[in-house]
């Protein structure tokens, strides 16, 4: 099954453990507030890209990323379930660690099948309440929270990862809410509070989208390590 990648990052040391290289995929289902890649939400105009041929692309950074991995974003890798499923086979032959950093926001059979293969997940839970989630993403908590379930089901390490925005959810009755869905899930090894940025407004404005935090400050470092510290759970 082929694919469509909107863009690879060689090196990152932000996408799960080690040095990894990042393929963001194309295709979003949601329509995040916060989104800083606008530019990966839509497949149109993308040519068609063969697992093997990604695969071979990325096998060059062995040397540096065979202690860390690959890690697939996006976008959203799950609207690419069974794709990303045939390069994870693909790497898993070269003992490559693979990742998937995901909303949650799918599950069907393809989606199983994937992450019955990978080796761990990055999953952003955006906001923690339905009526919240629904409101800045068009999207729903509850499929999130039924996802992280099926990675506990699954036993697959899982990172979460959750973006505090002020004025949204940079208060402490939300890392609490946070703190009590962690506590569930005992495949949960890391969770990073993540500071809202605004280096995506020109990537908003050459695509002609409106960004709706245009108006809304980045959260200081000193928010964020107050809330980090009423967070507490490693």
């Amino acid at each position: 099954m082929n694919g469509y990648i909107h863009s690879v990052q060689s090196f990152s040391t932000l996408d799960g453990p080690g040095i990894r290289s990042v393929v963001f995929l194309a295709g979003c289902p949601l329509r995040c507030a916060y989104c800083h890649n606008p530019d990966t939400w839509l497949i149109n105009g993308l040519p068609e890209t063969k697992p093997s041929d990604i695969v071979g692309r990325l096998l060059r950074f062995i040397p540096y990323i065979k202690k860390g991995g690959v890690t697939f974003s996006g976008g959203e890798p799950l609207m690419q379930a069974g794709f990303v499923r045939e390069c994870t086979e693909l790497l898993h032959e070269k003992n490559l660690n693979v990742a998937i950093d995901t909303s949650g926001a799918l599950i069907n059979g393809d989606v199983e099948k994937l992450v019955d293969d990978i080796d761990m997940a990055l999953l952003d839970i955006k906001f923690t309440s339905e009526a919240d989630y629904n409101k800045y993403t068009r999207g729903s908590l509850a499929r999130t929270l039924d996802f992280l379930a099926m990675l506990q089901e699954k036993n697959k390490p899982t990172w979460i990862r959750h973006v505090v925005v002020p004025g949204l959810n940079d208060n402490e009755q939300d890392i609490q809410r946070l703190a009590e869905i962690v506590k569930q899930y005992s495949v949960i090894t890391r969770v990073e509070l993540l500071p809202f940025k605004k280096l995506c407004v020109e990537k908003y404005e050459k695509l002609g989208i409106r960004f709706p935090l245009k108006d809304t400050p980045e959260l200081s470092q000193e928010r964020l390590k107050e809330l980090e510290a009423a967070l507490n759970l490693f």
